[in-house]
Protein backbone atom coordinates (compact mmCIF):
# COMPACT_ATOMS: atom_id res chain seq x y z
CA UNK A 1 0.00 0.00 0.00
CA UNK A 2 1.44 3.31 -1.04
CA UNK A 3 1.73 6.52 0.93
CA UNK A 4 -0.81 8.29 -1.31
CA UNK A 5 -3.56 5.95 -0.04
CA UNK A 6 -2.75 6.74 3.58
CA UNK A 7 -3.13 10.45 2.84
CA UNK A 8 -6.90 9.92 2.49
CA UNK A 9 -7.28 8.38 5.94
CA UNK A 10 -9.71 10.24 8.15
CA UNK A 11 -9.62 9.32 11.79
CA UNK A 12 -12.47 9.70 14.27
CA UNK A 13 -11.25 13.12 15.34
CA UNK A 14 -11.72 14.48 11.79
CA UNK A 15 -14.88 12.57 10.90
CA UNK A 16 -16.80 13.45 14.07
CA UNK A 17 -16.03 17.14 13.60
CA UNK A 18 -17.45 17.10 10.08
CA UNK A 19 -20.57 15.10 11.05
CA UNK A 20 -21.19 17.44 13.98
CA UNK A 21 -21.13 20.42 11.63
CA UNK A 22 -23.50 18.72 9.21
CA UNK A 23 -25.88 17.84 12.05
CA UNK A 24 -25.92 21.42 13.33
CA UNK A 25 -26.72 22.75 9.86
CA UNK A 26 -29.52 20.20 9.44
CA UNK A 27 -30.94 21.15 12.85
CA UNK A 28 -30.85 24.84 12.00
CA UNK A 29 -32.66 24.17 8.71
CA UNK A 30 -35.33 22.10 10.47
CA UNK A 31 -36.00 24.88 12.99
CA UNK A 32 -36.64 27.45 10.27
CA UNK A 33 -37.94 25.13 7.51
CA UNK A 34 -41.41 26.73 7.33
CA UNK A 35 -39.96 30.22 6.92
CA UNK A 36 -37.48 28.99 4.29
CA UNK A 37 -40.22 27.38 2.21
CA UNK A 38 -42.48 30.42 2.55
CA UNK A 39 -39.66 32.72 1.45
CA UNK A 40 -38.85 30.46 -1.52
CA UNK A 41 -42.49 30.39 -2.62
CA UNK A 42 -42.82 34.15 -2.23
CA UNK A 43 -39.62 34.70 -4.20
CA UNK A 44 -40.85 32.63 -7.14
CA UNK A 45 -44.50 33.74 -6.92
CA UNK A 46 -45.96 30.32 -6.13
CA UNK A 47 -48.77 29.53 -3.71
CA UNK A 48 -49.29 26.59 -1.41
CA UNK A 49 -52.48 24.56 -1.51
CA UNK A 50 -53.66 23.47 1.89
CA UNK A 51 -54.72 19.85 2.39
CA UNK A 52 -58.16 20.95 3.60
CA UNK A 53 -58.79 22.98 0.45
CA UNK A 54 -57.79 20.10 -1.83
CA UNK A 55 -59.92 17.60 0.13
CA UNK A 56 -62.94 19.92 -0.05
CA UNK A 57 -62.77 20.07 -3.85
CA UNK A 58 -62.42 16.31 -4.24
CA UNK A 59 -65.31 15.62 -1.86
CA UNK A 60 -67.73 17.89 -3.75
CA UNK A 61 -67.30 15.89 -6.99
CA UNK A 62 -68.11 12.52 -5.43
CA UNK A 63 -71.07 10.74 -7.00
CA UNK A 64 -73.92 9.50 -4.83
Amino acid sequence: MGFHVLAFYGGPDQVLTVTSGIASLAGFLMIFWNKLVAGFLKLFGMTRKSAEHAAGQDGSKASS
